[in-house]
Order: C-alpha cells, then structure tokens, then sequence
C-alpha cells in the first residue's frame, strides 16, 4: 500500500497543475486550497486494498475552525470525529464487499493535534499580518486517512458519497481522485450526484 501512496502524488501532478493556474490568487494556489464547502477525496482501489484520504476545512465538518472552547463547540467537535471514526458506514461502502477497516488516522488541530507547517520557521515567529498588523490564523483542516482490505473487492462497482453529504451538510462538492480496476478520473461530487464508479 505504500507505493500507491508514492504514486499518488505524481498521478495527481497534472491535477496539481491544472489546479494551480486555474487558482487565481485562492490561498496558496494550489490542489491542496482552502475552500469552504468544497473538501477533497483520493480512493485508491487495488486488489483487496481500498485506501480513502478525505481532506476537509473543518467549516464542513464542524460548522467552525476555531478552537473549540464552549461546550457546544466541543460537542461538535465530538460529534464530527465519531462519525468519521466509522467509516464503513459514513462512505456506505457495501456489505457484500467485506471491507474491513485496517487502519486509520484523523488529524485536525482541533482534535488537538499540532497544525503542518506550510513554511520552515526560522526562529522568527512572525506569521502572516495584513497591512493592519493583524495576526491571521490558518484555516484549520481535518484529514482522514482510512485503509481497508476487502473480501470481494469486485463488489465495490462504486464509491457512494451520499452518507458524507448527508452528515456534514455544509460540504457542497468533493473533489474526488479515484485510482481503481478501470484506470484514474477526476470527479467532483455533490449531493445529487454522490455515487463514483470505480
């Protein structure tokens, strides 16, 4: 499972591309963008191995990216990382596939894990200030990394979205890379049209 996570990178870099000169001026302008509503999905289908990596600004997920400080808040918050904790059902992947959970991993600043730093520091701790001289925050994300190993990956015809539109209403579309049996595609998903064929 390793070298799909190698390959991946570059089987999206013409994506990245593409991405990056239609990004006009939109945050780092790149595939990895920060746009609310719009979270992004890589499925790897191959042999018995599923792999899905869901990235999201947490506004989809939680309805905030601040710290969590209230006790609504963390309810939330909460709530949001027990939904994605089970992922069998939050991806409706079919029964008769026998897909299993063998590994998985949610990160997120408010899960109260450190945020990536896009940039080296170099001791200097002067983050991004507008002409004002006003501290911004980055926009906090949270990334979902599930690997699966199923029974009769055959079953899996497609990959049905419908549950994650449903339980964070808030994401509008994903913009899904899928790798499987039938080659690679670029799709965007919305509610109404949630179900990818592998």
């Amino acid at each position: 499972m390793r070298r799909l996570l190698l390959a991946l990178p570059f089987a999206l870099l013409p994506l990245a591309v593409a991405y990056a000169h239609d990004d006009h001026d939109h945050e780092h302008g790149s595939l990895g963008a920060h746009e609310h509503g719009v979270g992004r999905l890589n499925a790897v289908l191959d042999g018995q191995s599923l792999e899905l990596e869901l990235d999201s600004p947490a506004m989809n997920l939680v309805g905030f990216e601040h710290a969590a400080t209230t006790d609504a808040d963390k309810a939330k918050v909460a709530a949001a990382r027990k939904q994605l904790e089970n992922p069998t059902a939050l991806f409706n992947l079919p029964k008769a596939a026998g897909c299993v959970v063998s590994s998985q991993a949610l990160k997120s600043p408010l899960f109260g894990d450190k945020p990536e730093a896009d940039h080296d520091d170099d001791d200097d701790h002067d983050h991004d200030h507008d002409a004002k001289g006003e501290h911004h925050h980055d926009h906090s994300e949270i990334h979902a990394h599930y690997q699966f190993t199923c029974s009769t990956p055959t079953a899996l015809s497609n990959l049905d979205l419908t549950q994650v539109f449903k339980t964070f209403p808030a994401t509008q579309k994903i913009q899904v890379q899928l790798i499987g049996p039938s080659g690679q595609q670029g799709v965007d998903a919305t509610a109404s049209a949630a179900t990818l064929k592998f």
